[in-house]
């Protein structure tokens, strides 16, 4: 799976940023990033808008399927979800949102970040907690223009992110296409972890703690990219838990 947001859409941490590639391969502009994804995959389909976002997936190879490689895209009135992995309590979460027994987990995923945006202040952090197994997701609210993105606590399902060539942020569980997309700008995305378009890099697992950037250094010698853990000794500035602060799409709300 693959997901491009521009700068517009979202800021990927500075942190993931490299200024120096050793003469490597540098980033690349996220139309040539989407054409190779397209080109190499296995009956890949995507979607782009006009607003400078694009979504991508490719079936896994049948000699390599397991619940962890299951890969699903789907779109309900204007909100699109790339999702890796399983759910083991999807049935559980089915009647608990009272859906159709036929709901498989991107709709799941989308049906909880809905009523999050527009029913009712309850946080983010909780709804992740409550989806147990190995996932990775993106989805994409083009009518708000928001990004949110999360990796589950286990890691069974990975996801790695980082920027192209014009600042865009770069997202997929595909190690290769990420490196071959940002260069040295890249990074794992840090499980237990959730993004969003407004309020940046969180942990769900620890949302009163504050995410803290740790350089990488690669093979080479040289620093690319970071990556991101929950510094235990921090503590976020806590607020009311009221209006749209805590919802996963603070201007859908308003939309």
């Amino acid at each position: 799976m693959l997901a491009l947001f521009n700068k517009g859409l979202a800021d990927a941490p500075k942190e993931l940023r490299c200024t120096s590639h050793n003469g490597g391969p540098g980033p690349k502009l996220p139309s040539e990033i989407l054409q190779d994804f397209m080109a190499s995959g296995n009956a890949a389909v995507s979607l782009s808008f006009n607003c400078g976002a694009s979504l991508a997936y490719s079936r896994p190879d049948r000699q390599s399927f397991s619940s962890q490689s299951c890969r699903r895209f789907c779109g309900l009135d204007d909100i699109y979800c790339v999702f890796r992995g399983s759910l083991h309590n999807l049935c559980g979460l089915i009647k608990q949102y009272g859906l159709s027994k036929a709901t498989n987990e991107p709709m799941l995923v989308i049906e909880a970040y809905r009523t999050l945006r527009d029913r009712g202040p309850y946080p983010a952090d909780q709804v992740l907690k409550e989806l147990e197994g190995d996932y990775g997701f993106v989805i994409f609210d083009s009518k708000a223009g928001t990004v949110f993105a999360a990796s589950g606590a286990n890691e069974g399902v990975r996801l790695f992110w980082g920027i192209a060539r014009d600042g865009s942020m770069v997202i997929s569980d595909d190690l290769e296409v990420v490196k071959g997309s940002c260069g040295k700008s890249f990074a794992p995305f840090p499980a237990g972890c959730m993004f969003h378009s407004e309020q940046g890099l969180k942990s769900f697992l620890h949302p009163t703690k504050m995410m803290k950037a740790m350089p990488r250094i690669d093979s080479e010698g040289a620093m690319c990219g970071a990556n991101f853990k929950v510094d235990v000794h921090s503590k976020v500035n806590s607020m009311p838990r009221v209006g749209s602060e805590v919802n996963w799409a603070i201007r859908g709300q308003n939309a």
